[in-house]
């Protein structure tokens, strides 16, 4: 088992790790619109769009560093506050992967850390 942290990046808050690889797998944790590489939190009232940016440009960052890359992605499970979000999360999703299309799960939640809209987790190959 290997603990994945992004070089150059602050080391998360609370006692989890970015991601873990283990047994050819690559498991991150909740990703939320916070900027990886500096620990910027987006302001509450960002758009879900804007949101969505900086979680993807996150998991791309953290599987670069595991070894692995988004077209490695097996399962994703997406975490939104409204019911509403789910047509424009599809579409910036569908953009983001492409004709690359992981099984995937959109939850909707009554509240995600921080007031976000959005949180992410995946589990891709190596």
């Amino acid at each position: 088992m290997t603990t994945i942290q992004v070089a150059n990046s602050p080391k998360p808050a609370g006692h989890y790790s970015q991601a873990i690889v283990s047994n050819g797998l690559v498991f991150t944790s909740g990703i939320l619109p916070i900027k990886i590489n500096t620990s910027e939190k987006l302001p509450m009232d960002s758009t879900i769009e804007e949101q969505v940016i900086v979680v993807f440009d996150n998991l791309k960052q953290i599987l670069a560093e595991a070894g692995s890359a988004v077209d490695k992605v097996v399962k994703a499970t997406v975490y939104i506050t409204d019911g509403e979000y789910w047509g424009v999360v599809n579409q910036l999703y569908t953009d983001f992967f492409s004709n690359h299309r992981p099984a995937r799960s959109i939850i909707p939640v009554k509240e995600l850390h921080f007031g976000y809209k959005i949180e992410l987790e995946v589990v891709a190959e190596l």
